[in-house]
């Protein structure tokens, strides 16, 4: 099994430290402290940064450096509309082409997803790696009949852009016990092959996060 690249290496660990929230909005990625964190040269990490970069996670400046994308609702609107172009669209093609074993993959992802979600309490949480990429597959096997292999790539990247804005929003959110109920009726829809339902109700999902946050940031800055 061949080896992977050390740029991927240091790609992937640097991408979900900011996804997950390890480095904090607005923190200066300084290569020296990142050498001394990952154990990579310069080299590979200059490439991640810059790759982070082209995907909003990271903000480059010749003169600073890179600091790590600020949260805002203007990035994450921006986020939603290409979520909204992409997704939607994909799960309808998703459920005109999906076969037996789509089916059977969304219904094995809700069933792995509704198990952790039922021992997260009902109050504000810290949404940890585990629950994260179990949603994220519920999610990505849902579109995953999508014939477009490229609109199954964006679509996953925005996915994972949109992760800072969850676990910003899950800290302050009152109760997980709704996204559970959002995500069994999607996929009830979407298996009874009900296109114009399960589109709507991806798209109010969607929104959702969009809404949850902005209230939130309204909130701290009247604070």
């Amino acid at each position: 099994m061949a080896e992977v690249p050390l740029v991927e290496q240091a790609f992937t660990r640097l991408r979900k430290d900011v996804l997950i929230g390890t480095f904090a909005a607005g923190t200066k990625l300084k290569v020296e402290e990142l050498q001394q964190a990952y154990g990579f040269s310069s080299s590979p990490l200059r490439e991640a940064l810059s790759r982070l970069a082209q995907e909003g996670l990271v903000r480059a400046d010749e003169r600073r450096g890179f600091r790590v994308a600020p949260l805002s609702g203007d990035d994450l609107a921006d986020i939603t509309r290409m979520r909204l172009m992409l997704d939607v669209q994909a799960l309808e093609d998703a459920i005109r082409e999906g076969d037996d074993a789509w089916e059977a993959a969304i219904v094995a992802a809700f069933h792995r997803l509704e198990k952790v979600e039922s021992r997260l309490s009902d109050g504000p949480v810290i949404l940890d790696d585990e629950w994260s990429a179990l949603h994220r597959d519920f999610h990505l096997a849902l579109l995953a009949a999508c014939p477009s292999e490229r609109q199954r790539a964006w679509s996953a990247s925005l996915f994972d852009q949109a992760e800072r804005y969850r676990r910003f929003s899950g800290r302050y959110r009152k109760s997980l016990k709704r996204k559970s109920t959002e995500h069994k009726r999607l996929m009830e829809a979407t298996l009874k092959r009900d296109a114009a339902t399960a589109c709507a109700l991806l798209t109010e999902h969607i929104l959702g996060t969009q809404h949850n946050v902005e209230a939130i940031l309204r909130d701290q800055a009247a604070a």
